[in-house]
């Protein structure tokens, strides 16, 4: 099957050049003019992809090589982008920075050459005449395989200071597709954690949206934006689609949940069910394991956290899920005082839950309904935000206690990409499951493991991380699940079993 949706990368030589606002403002222009736009994020950032889908009414997608590889970039690009007539890319950081150590590996410019698509470099032009030419000559010029098509020229002063730019890189030979002036309007309240998601700003949101592209229709080329969409180059091979990835990427086979098993807070009930150094997994292989189809006949009902608290997921999850025989249902733990009607399982993923900390603990039955359900021995998957929420209290306020561990905001930013392996069976992965996943906060969860792990590390440091007990699998890493489907249908094999 070949893919020839027209597409566009929209990249920048560092962060706070203004992608954001180029990419979201152009989906929006683009939507408002009838096109239907598939909106597209490389790496791990869950909160741009909320901007993207409020610009084009469709789900923003991440594309991450490092989390999911870079053999699933072009096919998780291709599910996204199915019935669109175009595909805006929103890069990461400056074009070719990637995963620390690991060369090109989720850098902007690596999504580009996978998805065959033209660059266009939005340059902060507000300090800068004669020398633009210099940095658009070093970034086009730094890569052959990558074909930057085009510059968008940000904060620009004034129609002088636009005249000395254009001039300077008509000697480099890239079109100049825009030119935007300083506008605070367009500009978005950030935090600890970057831009402020859409869920919590609501109309806001909706109105720096609106302004983003009118300054973008106002200032870009449009037509010759399109134009170099439609020369991008056409893709080879399927889209993916969550039920075929589940079949060809079994689950690892349940752990017996039987008085004395690791689900039930004991021991594993076998001498075999652990390594007998599950560390020394870290440097093993990635274990085969045996298929293990899920009954598509029957549903069993997982709840997946959501509202303003926990804001961060990625698409394909929920899917997967789905696809695996779940009916995924939303709540929201700042509202809802209980848990949907016969709930089997529980996922909490990211978010920011130390902001609604006050809000999280005075819902009292809602934490006491999370507790009784984790305690009765039924899956829940909690990353970062859920793991905070499950803990006995955060910043001296009462949250779940299914964890005896107390979180609390941090001065210390930790961020980056880690290659984990599981160190204990888990209602997510047998231990030795090699995965890749992330973190990204600023707090600080003591202990930062109980006495089964939930994950091994090994860059930027050797350490073991997260909780497994009972149904629990906690830690404050993000996985992205497409790149181990088996994960989903291990998790809801569980709730059916539980």
């Amino acid at each position: 099957m070949v893919n020839s949706v027209p597409r566009l990368v929209i990249a920048a030589p560092s962060s706070g050049s203004g992608k954001t606002t180029v990419a979201t403002g152009l989906m929006a222009a683009l939507s408002a003019r009838g096109f239907a736009v598939s909106p597209h994020k490389v790496g791990p950032d869950y909160i741009d992809p909320g901007y993207h889908a409020l610009a084009t009414g469709r789900t923003g997608r991440n594309l991450d090589a490092y989390l999911c590889g870079p053999e699933l970039v072009a096919p998780l690009f291709a599910h996204g982008a199915r019935g669109c007539d175009i595909a805006v890319v929103e890069g990461v950081m400056g074009l070719y920075d990637g995963a620390a150590g690991e060369g090109e590996l989720a850098s902007t410019a690596q999504v580009a050459k996978l998805l065959r698509a033209p660059v266009v470099l939005v340059v902060d032009a507000s300090s800068q005449s004669r020398s633009v030419a210099a940095l658009v000559h070093g970034f086009v010029s730094w890569d052959p395989e990558v074909r930057v098509g085009g510059v968008i020229l940000n904060k620009v002063a004034s129609d002088r200071h636009e005249g000395l730019l254009r001039e300077s890189l008509d000697s480099v030979g890239v079109p100049v597709l825009g030119v935007l002036r300083r506008a605070a309007q367009v500009e978005t309240p950030a935090r600890h954690l970057g831009l402020v998601p859409v869920a919590e700003r609501r109309g806001a949101a909706v109105d720096a949206v609106a302004a983003m592209a009118a300054q973008v229709a106002a200032g870009c080329d449009l037509e010759g934006l399109v134009a170099l969409a439609r020369s991008a180059g056409p893709l080879a091979g399927a889209a993916w689609d969550a039920g075929e990835a589940l079949v060809s990427s079994p689950p690892p086979p349940l752990p017996s949940p039987t008085p004395g098993s690791a689900r039930a807070g004991g021991p594993p009930s076998s001498p075999g069910a652990l390594p007998p150094d599950p560390r020394s997994a870290l440097d093993g292989p990635r274990p085969r394991t045996p298929d293990g189809l899920v009954d598509a006949g029957r549903t069993t009902r997982v709840a997946v956290a959501g509202g303003s608290a926990f804001t961060f997921s990625y698409a394909e999850h929920a899917e997967l899920l789905t696809a695996a025989g779940a009916e995924v249902v939303t709540f929201d733990p700042l509202r809802d005082e209980e848990l949907p009607e016969g709930t089997a399982g529980l996922v909490i993923g990211g978010g920011f839950p130390e902001v609604y900390a006050s809000e999280l603990s005075a819902n009292e039955a809602l934490r006491k309904a999370a507790r009784d359900l984790a305690l009765s021995g039924a899956p829940v998957a909690a990353e970062c935000a859920g793991l905070l929420y499950l803990c006995r209290e955060l910043d001296g306020l009462p949250m779940c206690g299914v964890l005896d561990a107390s979180a609390r905001m941090s001065d210390r930013l930790t961020l980056g990409y880690r290659d984990a392996v599981a160190l204990s069976d888990s209602v997510l992965a047998a231990a030795g499951t090699r995965m890749r996943g992330h973190e990204f906060h600023r707090t600080l969860v003591e202990p930062g493991a109980g006495d089964e792990p939930a994950w091994g590390t090994r860059v930027p440091e050797r350490r073991v991380e997260g909780f497994v007990q009972r149904g629990v699998h906690a830690s404050y890493l993000h996985t992205h699940w497409a790149s181990e489907p088996g994960v989903a249908r291990r998790f809801v094999e569980r709730c059916r079993t539980s």
